[in-house]
């Protein structure tokens, strides 16, 4: 009787273990579904309240409208400056700018904060209008530029100026912005 109640233990010990087996592999592979369901769905981010409608971006790339705003505020940024802010424009313009692109930029940005150190020479720009472009990550502004030297405007021109820009992730960097000249203008 010892042998039957013995061997009667063993099977039933057998079959929990089997049923645990399968358990754990059944809860494998759901984890490993999961986990590649999840790194292949893309990743969003809903912002607010900096724009005037509800807004996301995605790992699947950028939309129009959240490269029209980006585009606002960084035009805004790049083109506004003023002698009293010159370091904070320069440490702005470099914290949205992408890696690779820094150096040169931080050069050229450098010779401006030089030539404009200590002069009452102020530049603001009024925006007409952004044209995007989320395919190609390149966006336009035109508007008026203003040059101010103490109080006086001392001139106002309508330019064009084109951003391009970089998206990995859900990042959206600056790879570099200056002014559209016309054909005329470059001879």
């Amino acid at each position: 009787m010892d042998l039957a109640f013995a061997h009667e233990q063993s099977q039933r010990a057998l079959k929990q273990r089997n049923l645990l087996a399968i358990a754990c592999l059944a809860l494998l592979l759901s984890c490993f579904a999961l986990l590649t369901f999840a790194s292949r769905r893309d990743r969003e981010v809903i912002l607010q309240p900096v724009v005037p409608k509800e807004m996301a971006i995605s790992s699947a790339g950028v939309s129009a409208d959240y490269l029209e705003a980006v585009t606002r505020d960084a035009a805004l940024l790049t083109l506004n400056r003023s002698p009293e802010t010159l370091q904070y424009w320069m440490d702005s313009i470099l914290k949205i700018t992408a890696p690779e692109a820094r150096g040169p930029l931080k050069a050229e940005l450098a010779k401006i904060v030089e030539e404009q150190q200590g002069s009452q020479v102020t530049q603001f720009v009024t925006i007409d209008w952004i044209r995007v472009d989320p395919e190609a990550l390149t966006s336009e502004v035109g508007g008026v530029l203003h040059t101010v030297v103490a109080a006086r405007d001392v001139r106002s021109e309508n330019r064009v100026f084109r951003f391009t820009w970089k998206y990995e992730g859900l990042s959206l960097k600056l790879l570099g912005f200056g002014v559209v000249l016309k054909k005329d203008e470059t001879e």
